[in-house]
This record gives structure tokens, C-alpha cells and sequence, in this order.
């Protein structure tokens, strides 16, 4: 996954995850920001191992 993808990738799932809790679903919400979490960590670490 370039860094471009990965980058839409987390951005897609962080909005997602504020409409998600904005609208009350908040058990999906915090999965969704979970899943960013761990999408973004995965890319620093790759950028921090090059």
C-alpha cells in the first residue's frame, strides 16, 4: 500500500468514526477510531524502519 493510499486509508476511517459518534453509534465509532489507530501506527513504523 503506498503511502498516498495508506494516508486516504486513515483519513476515510477518522471522518468516518467522527459521523459515527456524532450520530450516536458509538460502539462502531470506537471500533472505526481503533482501526485508524492501528492503520496509522502501522505506516509510522514503517516510515520510521526506512
Amino acid at each position: 500500500m503506498t503511502d498516498l493510499q495508506q494516508d486516504i486509508l486513515v483519513g476515510l476511517l477518522f471522518i468516518t468514526g467522527i459521523f459515527g459518534f456524532i450520530s450516536g453509534a458509538f460502539v462502531a465509532s470506537a471500533s472505526i477510531f481503533a482501526a485508524s489507530a492501528i492503520f496509522s501506527n502501522i505506516h509510522l513504523t514503517g516510515r520510521l524502519q526506512n
